[in-house]
């Protein structure tokens, strides 16, 4: 059985993999505010020794599921039952031995990294998410076998049951109903190279309408992406970026409009980000074959209802023949 790499635990930012690894979603409010108002709690020895139940001779403790409501309540949504919470503890545990089994097994590297990319959509650092859980009493272990348990649970459901969970264009066709081919847009291949003009961060108003209107003149000028290539090269606080290739279906409705209105060779209309005044300088742009983006959606949408059926089956499956003794 030819299961996923080590390359299958690296976070790429799509769509499956951060929906189906990755399901605990915090609030960066809550978080913040933790960080601020909340203080830990302690739970006295006996508590935190206390097994609440075995599983295949793995015992999971009151102090366990105590730890995993805490993180839970971060999240902004309502609270789960502490039986619920429990139930959960018991699928990971199934979840993490059936993978190894299979030797899907990720490394502290692996865990760090998804860990430390957690903490950068909340705008934090690896070591600033540590402090927030601590803040509301909450180990790092209790969010990293969170992660280590989606991830190999993904990773592995995926491997076995790969020719299974493909979507077929016949069912793509199928339950995209009546809609009109010409109601899906056209689908093209786009060759970009991003282009940076570098604003300090603290720069005032002014600095930041100068770059602007320097982006707009360079705009006005570059007319292939040779060009561009050559002037934001020889340009101080200012780089072009190495050329990446996104179809229709990859990318947001608003930048494909945009990009579909640029002139091959030219600059799309200059945007303020973090880094400064951003532009894409837009190389190519062909027809393509694949998928368009109201295509691509249903193909992730019947992927996503394959997974969890066969998710559900394969962990009902585990549960059946494992030992799991409640105290």
């Amino acid at each position: 059985m030819l299961l996923p790499g080590k390359e299958s635990f690296q976070t790429e930012g799509a769509a499956f993999s951060d929906m189906m690894i990755f399901p605990l979603r915090f609030s960066l409010l809550v978080l913040a505010c933790a960080a601020v108002m909340a203080t830990g709690v302690g739970i006295t020895p006996l508590h935190a020794q206390s097994v609440a139940v075995m599983v295949n001779g793995e015992p999971i403790t009151q102090f366990d599921i105590d730890q995993r409501m805490r993180l839970m309540s971060m999240s902004g949504q309502k609270a789960p039952s502490r039986k619920a919470v429990m139930e959960e503890l018991i699928d990971e545990k199934l979840k993490i031995r059936e993978a190894k089994k299979y030797g899907v097994d990720p490394s502290s590297a692996d865990i760090d990294s998804s860990y430390a990319t957690m903490g950068q959509r909340m705008g934090l650092s690896a070591d600033q998410l540590t402090q927030v859980l601590a803040s509301r009493g909450i180990r790092p272990a209790t969010l990293r076998n969170r992660i280590k348990a989606e991830m190999v649970w993904g990773s592995l459901v995926r491997g076995r049951f790969k020719d299974s969970l493909t979507v077929n264009d016949r069912a793509v066709r199928a339950a995209g109903g009546d809609v009109d081919e010409k109601d899906s847009g056209s689908n093209y291949e786009y060759q970009m190279r991003p282009v940076i003009l570098v604003v300090p961060r603290g720069s005032g108003n002014a600095t930041l309408e100068m770059r602007r209107k320097e982006a707009e003149t360079l705009r006005a000028r570059v007319q292939s992406c040779a060009e561009a290539s050559t002037l934001f090269r020889s340009m101080r606080n200012a780089t072009i970026r190495d050329t990446v290739v996104k179809t229709s279906a990859d990318l947001p409705q608003q930048l494909r409009e945009i990009l579909d209105k640029t002139p091959v060779g030219h600059l799309t209309p200059p945007e303020v980000t973090r880094q400064g005044i951003e532009m894409v300088a837009l190389c190519e742009r062909k027809p393509t074959t694949g998928d368009t983006p109201q295509q691509r959606q249903i193909r992730e949408k019947l992927f996503a209802q394959k997974y969890e059926a066969r998710s559900q089956a394969y962990l009902k499956d585990l549960r059946k023949a494992a030992m799991i003794e409640y105290r």
